[in-house]
């Protein structure tokens, strides 16, 4: 068996001796002619799989160590029998860290007025759950989930969210079709309805907002942003970073235990599709919740300004200061 893994997909370590030929490349070096006697790719956010790249191979299965999936073709995937397996929630407490810790340094103050999760599945459930344990009030937006009679929250719509709450994070796939396409689904006129001084947090997809009418509603002084995920990435608009509050080059799920439970749910992605036994000691187990979460523990567990400092520093470095970052550790409350 051949499997090629994205060389930057830590704690592989040796785990597939004897049970496959491993070859490790980088992110942009999946191609038509390495992948052709692949039985499997296991790949994070920037290698396209499509058409272009697959037809004509042997690659049965794509495991992305990541929880998004839009950098791969489903439909395409699916109509020549590639499985695709994505590693749902394992980054989630770190996005939360991420988000939380930001605005409580942006001087957020959720007691007073509410913050807004759009989307609420892994990772919206751990914001909220941590924002009303600190005291925060919170809003809850997801059409699907409502439509799907998921009734574990009271969900409002969007509009009457972005005009409620004081700050907004987003927590939604990136898609571009269906009745609940997700690009651009923060833009011009959504900006227009948050109040005035409201905080946007992305820390998602770039596509999910509109990074120009972003900038034209700071510019204005009607918005204060943060933003770990951006439009164009690796080539972000320098304009927006050094208009945001806080910006940072896609790292906010960039936790030691989210990047092990990231390998571990791509490693039993492989043990499932081919009927294999991988070693998986010493990778973190899925998230349990905790019995108390501290607003102090969680501001002093990420520094958004040093991140920030770093990417303004060297904005055309966008993927090599991602590559380098230094996996931080989730709070332990």
């Amino acid at each position: 068996m051949k499997i090629i893994i994205d060389k930057d997909i830590p704690f592989i370590d040796r785990r597939l001796d004897g049970l496959a030929e491993v070859v490790r490349v980088d992110q942009n070096g999946f191609t038509p002619e390495l992948v052709a006697d692949a039985d499997a790719l296991m790949i994070r956010t920037r290698t396209r799989c499509c058409r272009e790249l697959l037809e004509g191979s042997k690659v049965s299965l794509i495991a992305t160590a990541t929880i998004g999936t839009d950098q791969i073709d489903i439909p395409w995937c699916e109509s020549a029998g590639i499985k695709v397996e994505n590693a749902a929630g394992c980054n989630a407490p770190a996005v939360a860290q991420h988000v939380i810790s930001t605005l409580l340094h942006m001087g957020f103050d959720g007691s007073k007025k509410p913050l807004g999760i759009v989307g609420y599945g892994h990772i919206g459930v751990i914001v909220a759950d941590w924002a009303r344990r600190i005291g925060w009030q919170t809003l809850v937006c997801d059409p699907p989930r409502k439509e799907a009679g998921m009734a574990d929250e009271d969900y409002i719509p969007l509009e009457e969210l972005l005009a409620k709450s004081g700050a907004v994070t987003v927590h939604t796939p990136m898609t571009r079709t269906g009745r609940h396409a997700t690009h651009h689904l923060i833009g011009e006129r959504e900006l227009a309805l948050m109040a005035e001084g409201s905080i946007l947090v992305n820390a998602a997809r770039g596509p999910i907002v509109d990074n120009k009418a972003l900038l034209a509603a700071i510019r204005e002084g009607r918005i204060r942003a943060a933003i770990d995920t951006w439009e164009g990435e690796p080539d972000i608009m320098p304009e927006l970073l050094d208009a945001v509050e806080y910006g940072s080059c896609h790292i906010a799920g960039y936790s030691r235990q989210g990047k092990q439970r990231a390998t571990r749910m791509a490693l039993e992605a492989l043990e499932r599709h081919f009927g294999i036994e991988i070693d998986k000691s010493g990778l973190e187990p899925d998230y349990k919740a905790p019995s108390t979460v501290s607003a102090k523990v969680i501001a002093a567990s990420y520094d958004p300004e040093e991140q920030t400092r770093y990417l303004r520093n060297c904005p055309q470095q966008f993927d090599r200061l991602r590559a380098a970052y230094e996996l931080r550790e989730e709070p332990t409350f």
